[in-house]
């Protein structure tokens, strides 16, 4: 069975940084895409970074370019994202999700894609106060 773990979110001042993590457990990790998603309140789920599971390359949504990073430690199954200058907006649960091959994630993997194992966690949520 397939599970992801993430931790690390918290409540943060603006400006500051966080380190979100996600442990994989139950399929072969070192090959798979990973990406992390954020779903605000009242808000649809939204693709955030994806790391490509072979050449560890990196994509993220165009207005968080520059804030987050996304990597990975395949000797711990995990996946992390760091994302510094926090602004309010961020405010969000933020879930990470395995893919079915080593090809990166994206926007249209938010949920029920194909490209995904599409087995998500519980989140690990981040509040930041203005």
């Amino acid at each position: 069975q397939v599970q992801l773990v993430e931790s690390g979110g918290g409540l943060v001042q603006a400006g500051g940084s966080l380190t979100l993590s996600c442990v994989v457990s139950g399929i072969p990790f070192d090959m798979k895409a990973m990406g992390w998603f954020r779903q605000a309140t009242g808000k649809e789920r939204e693709f955030v970074a994806t790391i490509n599971g072979d050449c560890g390359r990196t994509y993220y949504k165009d207005s968080l370019k520059g804030r987050f990073t996304v990597s990975r430690d395949n000797a711990k199954n995990t996946v992390n994202l760091q994302i510094t200058s926090l602004k309010p907006e961020d405010t969000a649960v933020y879930y990470c999700q395995i893919g079915q091959t080593s090809q990166g994630l994206g926007p249209e993997d938010v949920q029920g894609s194909p490209s995904i194992i599409d087995s998500w966690g519980q989140g690990t949520r981040v509040t930041v106060s203005s």
